[in-house]
């Protein structure tokens, strides 16, 4: 069983930053995959970023060129760097991690913008 602990959401005015960060527990297995996902009320999650163990990365589009993805790997750690965020950008945020090929979802953590 992999544990994944998010953190770094908040509130924050259109056009501001945030980082968010998620620690995967130690696991005798290798992590895979890693990513971001969001579901605002009434939608269904999405996917917003992903960064494979090679660090090779995919964006929604709705985001390409104002978050970025990164993991340390040492740290089993995956962080996402949401800058120049929009009110549409406001979301329960869930960390994702492929680790053994079974899929793990971290508790959610809110972000909120505000126009």
């Amino acid at each position: 069983q992999v544990q994944l602990v998010e953190s770094g959401g908040g509130l924050v005015q259109a056009g501001g930053s945030l980082r968010l960060s998620c620690a995967a527990s130690r696991s005798k297995f290798s992590i895979n995959a890693m990513g971001w996902y969001r579901q605002a009320p009434g939608n269904q999650r999405e996917l917003v970023a992903r960064v494979t163990s090679g660090g090779s990365t995919n964006y929604a589009d709705s985001v390409k060129g104002r978050f970025t993805i990164s993991r340390d790997n040492a740290k089993n750690t995956v962080y996402l760097q949401m800058n120049s965020l929009r009110p549409e950008d406001t979301a329960v945020y869930y960390c994702n991690a492929y680790v053994n090929f079974v899929g793990y979802w971290g508790q959610g953590t809110q972000v909120t913008v505000s126009s």
